[in-house]
């Protein structure tokens, strides 16, 4: 983590001149949008994934008018087709698996008094009037919801919400990988029906963890929205 911080710390001093106090909550961002790029292949290889799915339900129709009464062999047809073409449904997961780590480092780096021994000098860096190191309760338990870093983070959960309901809206038009039995592939149905719920999961994320954790948060999903519609148009 100590290398880690001492990237943050000269990519902040690099920002310093254009954003001042808040140049480590702008290190951060820039960080994030680096993360991202890096995990964009795999979110065009996830869109291609689900542009090829979508194309395969005419062969699935038709294997569900062969096999409709074996629905166990029709399953099996079907998976056998997803494997043929080389289509996997958890291929939309994969992005955001990868990005677990980064976000983890964040939040380590910034709920640690001290670093290599040290005492943790990313910590006295601040969004506007909040310290990149407080959480919501932190704002709530100084100046109240409508303080100097109260309103900071209602700004941000403002943002959140706003992103959170594009993604939920995204997510609920995207049709769901079926086995052709007119059930969802095995394992995958729970996980499809919760995930556009997820996105109103990250306005509980960006109160509970520290702040620099939910820039971090807050950037990908922004992100998101905006590469999945660039991605899925």
């Amino acid at each position: 983590m100590s290398v880690f911080a001492t990237l943050v710390e000269h990519l902040a001093d690099l920002l310093q001149p254009l954003f001042g106090a808040s140049a480590a909550a702008a290190a951060i961002v820039l960080f994030t949008a680096a993360v991202r790029l890096l995990v964009h292949p795999l979110s065009r290889a996830a869109a291609r994934g689900q542009k090829a799915r979508t194309a395969l339900q005419p062969r699935i129709a038709e294997l569900r008018r062969k096999h409709a009464r074996n629905p166990e062999r029709l399953q099996r047809a079907v998976l056998d087709l997803h494997a043929e073409e080389k289509v996997s449904p958890l291929s939309g997961l994969l992005p955001s698996l990868c990005q677990v780590p980064a976000f983890f480092l964040l939040y380590h780096l910034f709920s640690s008094t001290s670093i290599g021994g040290e005492a943790n000098a990313l910590l006295a860096h601040r969004l506007l009037a909040a310290p990149l190191g407080d959480r919501w309760t932190d704002a709530l338990g100084g100046d109240g919801p409508f303080g100097p870093a109260g309103l900071v983070y209602l700004a941000l959960f403002a943002v959140v919400a706003a992103v959170a309901t594009v993604n939920f809206l995204r997510a609920r038009r995207v049709p769901l990988p079926e086995t052709g039995t007119g059930q969802e592939v095995p394992g995958l149905g729970a996980i499809t029906k919760v995930m556009p719920f997820l996105s109103f999961f990250t306005l509980v994320t960006v109160a509970v963890v520290p702040l620099a954790a939910a820039l971090y948060v807050i950037t990908s999903t922004t992100w998101s929205a905006v590469e999945r519609a660039a991605l899925y148009r």
